[in-house]
């Protein structure tokens, strides 16, 4: 819940809080038709690569108890599942935003994992509708950036995990590599929006995805903002030279 005069981030603008998560579910409802093609388009299907690594860094073992939070495409709970193979466990996908459920149900071939349980959730990362210690992992990529309170949603994922439970997140990061930063604006700023009016018919929403990942905290702010929410042992893995970064933090 938002205070009076309380403001977000929503791209490059501060808006009322109060108003940041029905914005950013009118971004989600007009990209969920096009989102993992447009993925594949904006990354040249590096996305998958990054994803991957989250998967076999977060090594689930079987029987484990997953949120994957902000998931409605399926993406990270079907690698979860492919890991998983015949060992078993269950895999919550949780998305405040129908659309992308809808889209997730409608796209996302589990076939190749019958062992593992799936269910889709709607439900917001700042009030997440599970018990306290509930899961073993909790999972997030790619959506962090757009919840109005980060800390909450930190604080929430500290709620519902077990004691030695893990925090997983994967994120759009600050480049550090020298040149490669000048090439990764031109092409964000050029070259994404009109991917996104080109493909999906929606500059702005492109627009304001862009902007979200200049205004989030780079590696080791958010690393901080992490240890912050009671997590120990944090741990930061730069991909592709910063674009993406994973962020590992522990219920000890």
């Amino acid at each position: 819940m938002s205070v009076p005069g309380e403001t977000a981030s929503f791209g490059f603008q501060d808006i009322p809080a109060a108003d940041k998560a029905a914005r950013v579910k009118g971004v989600f409802d007009s990209v969920a038709g096009k989102y993992d093609l447009m993925n594949d388009l904006m990354s040249a299907g590096v996305h998958r690569l990054w994803k991957d690594a989250l998967v076999d860094w977060l090594d689930p073992a079987g029987g484990i108890k997953v949120v994957d939070v902000g998931g409605g495409t399926g993406d990270i709970a079907l690698r979860i599942g492919r890991k998983l193979g015949a060992k078993g466990g269950n895999v919550t996908i949780l998305d405040i935003n129908h659309e992308m459920l809808k889209a997730g149900r409608t796209r996302a071939d589990f076939s190749e994992v019958p062992a593992t349980s799936v269910q889709w959730v709607c439900g917001d990362a700042e009030t997440l509708p599970l018990p306290d210690r509930s899961v073993d992992a909790y999972t997030i990529a790619f959506c962090i950036r757009n919840v109005t309170h980060i800390a909450r949603a930190l604080s929430e994922a500290r709620r519902v995990l077990k004691m030695g439970g893990r925090f997983l997140c994967l994120e759009f990061s600050r480049v550090d590599v020298p040149g490669l930063d000048a090439l990764y604006d031109l092409w964000s700023f050029n070259v994404l929006p009109e991917l996104g009016a080109r493909v999906a018919g929606d500059r702005e929403s492109y627009r304001y995805l862009v902007e979200s990942i200049r205004r989030f905290p780079p590696q080791e702010k958010f690393a901080a903002m992490i240890e912050a929410a009671g997590f120990g042992q944090v741990k930061v893995r730069n991909l592709s030279g910063g674009i993406a970064a994973m962020h590992s933090g522990w219920v000890i």
